[in-house]
């Protein structure tokens, strides 16, 4: 059996209380800490910047897994990667050139991804998935939490699986969007290696079992 990676994310958690929530996710046997980076324009909500990745930096060294839903990322990607990200996912709908910066992130010495939001096909990434450490489908509209996941969006995770394993590639694929305990074996079944949940985490009164549940 493969290695499931759980991510939840600090969307969900209490922003007065961000230090708090980092440490529900450590204590709760969650292998990554997934943060997601709104801008206001590509997606329809706020959260927070650079510095606040930083200060949690300090509390914890778990992987942080940067989901940047900003527009033109490339300005903003090497502040990230120097206030303690993993990895960066940017956007393939917000950048023109996403080879490019595919290439800057990893050559600031962390992992890099791209992610699609549903509106857009998989198969437009055919080209770059040579060169990425990481996939995110997004099973929702992003901009919220809280959302059911839209099961059309699992085609994609499928298709994705399918041409990784024909072209001998080995890049991770994640799955961000109304992801809990009653659907996650349906979407690691399509392919899935990672995945991120925010509100049914932050929610669970024991949030171990709830990883756990997660893994299946």
């Amino acid at each position: 059996m493969k290695e499931i990676i759980i991510a939840p994310s600090m969307l969900s958690a209490n922003f007065a209380e961000l230090g708090k929530g980092l440490s529900e996710i450590v204590d709760s046997g969650a292998d990554w800490v997934h943060l997601d980076i709104m801008d206001g324009q590509f997606v329809p909500n706020l959260t927070f910047g650079p510095a606040v990745v930083k200060d949690l930096r300090q509390l914890s060294n778990k992987f942080f897994d940067v989901h940047l839903m900003v527009n033109t990322p490339e300005r903003i990607a090497p502040e990230f990667a120097e206030a303690g990200a993993n990895a960066i996912t940017f956007h393939y709908e917000a950048s023109v050139h996403s080879h490019r910066l595919i290439q800057e992130i990893k050559g600031m010495g962390i992992k890099a991804g791209i992610s699609i939001v549903p509106s857009t096909p998989a198969l437009i990434l055919q080209e770059l998935l040579p060169f990425v450490d990481l996939v995110l489908v997004m099973t929702v509209n992003p901009g919220f939490g809280g959302q059911k996941l839209l099961p059309e969006c699992l085609g994609k995770v499928r298709f994705l699986a399918e041409e990784r394993e024909k072209r001998s590639l080995d890049f991770l694929i994640s799955v961000d969007g109304g992801v809990n305990s009653q659907n996650s074996q349906g979407i690691i079944a399509a392919g899935a290696d990672v995945l991120v949940s925010g509100s049914s985490f932050f929610t669970a009164s024991d949030k171990a079992s709830f990883v756990k549940g997660l893994r299946g």
